[in-house]
């Protein structure tokens, strides 16, 4: 998420200060360019690996500031909410094993941080796109990490936008959802690859980049459910993209394209056209703590390479799936393009695998693909990657005027062509064929880990409620990362796995029925009637125009006016309006005792004024003699 020394810009003079830096920079980078000062002859590797935290039934686990605590790791940080991590792996020269290299960094790390992990709650450490168990309850601002960066941020947001945030998703399932934070962004879990790049290939790698996006997400898709519901094969694509977008209905604001994107064109002549398009379409929102007091055009007239910034700042803001960063090292410039599509998971084998198949391609670029802009629409490249985000190995690409399955792409094109930039980076031959032949055999079988998570979720909810379901496939997830075996080994979710639950404790939220059928209170109660007798249900909540409970009609209610004319009586003349409502945070043991206490048959389940769920005596009976 950037550096921490940051605050909204709140005066004209902040913004006009940092405009001037901004634009001050870009003419810099503009300069360093024509001078052509970046560093040549290397080329470096580096990846960032983000990770969920959860508890022992596999929820969310808040407890990253006192397991990063514990760790005491520069290579650890935080990230925006207190149920994830970030681990930063060290640099390395893209040759040999530097990726054998990687797995065993990161095993280590991950190793270390799940013992520590261990001793607090017993919070266990997940790799995933999504985690299965968040729900919208755990979305809140209280969960979101109590630093200034993040905050601001939130607050921001907020406040130009005007209103909440929505999101709305439709996959196999649907998800409509308002939410007040941008915490929705935090659901996304991800893999950031980042590859340096000399100067005088930045213009055709970018573009490259752009190109083999959709087929890449395709084959490592890992994101197909969000509370719950089944939607896109990459959900993290159109919920982050959601999650934090800032753009109002009335448009007043600079803001007409949404501030995580593909990109809107090619680069044709310099890579300054990316930093120009991000001023053009985007305002600052924020500016550092302290002054800023480097002048980038100064420093570069006396011999000294600038750290840019107020280009840092703005770009932090501003999340292209595939980002261009400035680095400066030791007084050297590099430039380097960052992968941030691919997702965490599911296993660490699985992930370097994913980082030298994107490598490969971007080192194995043909000849006939560069010069894309003159001759490749710019449309079909971003079509195909919200095609791949949303139906993953079984997408159907446009390649270059050819319509071809995800599959075959990857076997009989992309994989050769990644095969000999590692050979011409000189990547071990060994490290090339064992991390080769996971992606081959991923396509070979079109097993990835969305379709694992995909197929597994659909044999649990067959014999378990939703929330019971989501936390059995986390187990699942949990139990084959520590094994190791790249996903496509994967043997589907097993119902008999089930997590030891003592039934007295255990929270509503596993066990409450989730479709349910409500009227509105201006309903005929003919109509009531009808449902009731249709889905054989013996309390039917009420609601108003905004979708809050008001009420509750019973069998009873219902036989209380027969032989009366139903055409003229509405829900609200005879529904129960004194209605007892509960959290789906409530025992079962206590669920219980209310009703019983109450004489009641059923209990209406409110989360942060939305009714989430019902739970009848006919449920409570079912579960209390299983």
């Amino acid at each position: 998420m950037g550096s921490q020394s940051v605050k909204a810009i709140e005066s004209l003079r902040e913004r006009k200060e940092f405009l001037y830096h901004l634009l001050n920079d870009v003419k810099a980078l503009e300069m360093m360019l024509d001078a052509e000062v970046f560093e040549k002859g290397i080329r470096r590797i580096g990846a960032e690996q983000e990770l969920c935290l959860v508890d022992k039934n596999y929820r969310p686990s808040c407890n990253s500031l006192e397991i990063l605590k514990k760790i005491n790791d520069p290579h650890f940080t935080t990230e925006l909410a207190l149920f994830n991590m970030e681990i930063n792996l060290d640099p390395l020269e893209l040759s040999g094993q530097c990726f054998s290299k990687i797995e065993k960094e990161l095993n280590e790390l991950i190793s270390v941080a799940d013992k520590i992990a261990s001793q607090v709650d017993n919070t266990k450490i997940i790799l995933t796109g999504i985690l299965p168990t968040l729900r919208k309850r755990d979305m809140i601002f209280k969960n979101i990490t109590p630093y200034p960066r993040y905050k601001v941020l939130n607050k921001i947001l907020k406040s130009i936008r005007g209103d909440d945030f929505l999101l709305r998703i439709k996959g196999v399932d649907e998800l409509i959802i308002n939410h007040k934070s941008i915490l929705f962004e935090a659901c996304n879990t991800s893999f950031q690859i980042h590859l340096q790049i000399p100067q005088d290939e930045l213009v055709d790698k970018y573009n490259w980049a752009q190109t083999i996006a959709g087929p890449v997400l395709s084959i490592t898709a890992n994101s197909p459910l969000l509370l719950g519901r089944e939607l896109w094969s990459e959900t993290r694509i159109a919920l982050f993209q959601q999650s934090v977008d800032l753009r109002n209905r009335s448009y007043l604001l600079r803001e007409q394209k949404p501030r995580v994107s593909f990109g809107s064109n090619w680069i044709k002549d310099s890579v300054i056209e990316l930093y120009q398009d991000d001023i053009v379409r985007y305002t600052p929102l924020l500016t550092t703590t302290k002054e800023m007091k480097e002048d980038a055009i100064a420093q570069l007239k006396n011999g000294k390479i600038p750290k840019l910034e107020a280009i840092h700042i703005h770009n932090g803001t501003i999340y292209r799936w595939n980002r261009l960063c400035y680095g400066e090292t030791n007084g050297v410039p590099h430039m380097r393009i960052e992968n941030r599509y691919i997702p965490s998971g599911p296993t660490v084998k699985d992930e370097v695998a994913n980082a030298l198949f994107w490598v490969g391609l971007m080192q194995g670029i043909p000849e006939k693909y560069k010069n894309l802009h003159d001759f490749l629409p710019f449309n079909e490249v971003k079509g195909n990657f919200i095609n791949a985000a949303r139906t993953g190995i079984n997408t159907y690409f446009n390649w270059f005027g050819k319509g071809i399955s995800a599959r075959r792409l990857i076997l009989t094109e992309l994989i050769p062509i990644a095969r000999e930039g590692l050979l011409k980076s000189k990547i071990d031959q060994k490290d090339i064929d064992y991390y080769l032949n996971i992606i081959q055999k991923r396509a070979e079988t079109r097993y990835t880990g969305s379709q694992w998570i995909r197929h597994s979720n659909r044999i649990l909810k067959k014999k378990m409620t939703k929330d019971i379901a989501n936390a059995t496939l986390t187990a699942h997830l949990y139990k084959n990362q520590k094994e190791g075996k790249p996903v496509h080994d994967w043997k589907l979710a097993k119902d008999n796995h089930v997590l030891d639950l003592d039934i007295g404790m255990t929270k509503l939220e596993k066990f409450m029925t989730t479709e349910v059928f409500v009227v509105n209170e201006n309903d005929l109660v003919e109509l009531v009637a009808k449902i009731m007798d249709w889905r054989n249900i013996h309390h039917i909540p009420v609601v108003n125009d905004n979708n809050r409970l008001t009420g509750l009609i019973t069998k009873k209610n219902i036989q209380e006016i027969f032989g009366q004319d139903t055409n003229v009586i509405i829900a609200k003349d005879i529904m129960v309006k004194e209605v007892i409502t509960v959290d789906s945070e409530t025992s079962i043991e206590k669920a219980n005792s209310i009703m019983i206490e109450n004489n009641i048959g059923c209990l209406p389940i409110v989360e942060l004024e939305d009714l989430v769920g019902i739970l009848t005596k006919n449920d409570l009976n079912k579960i209390l003699s299983s």
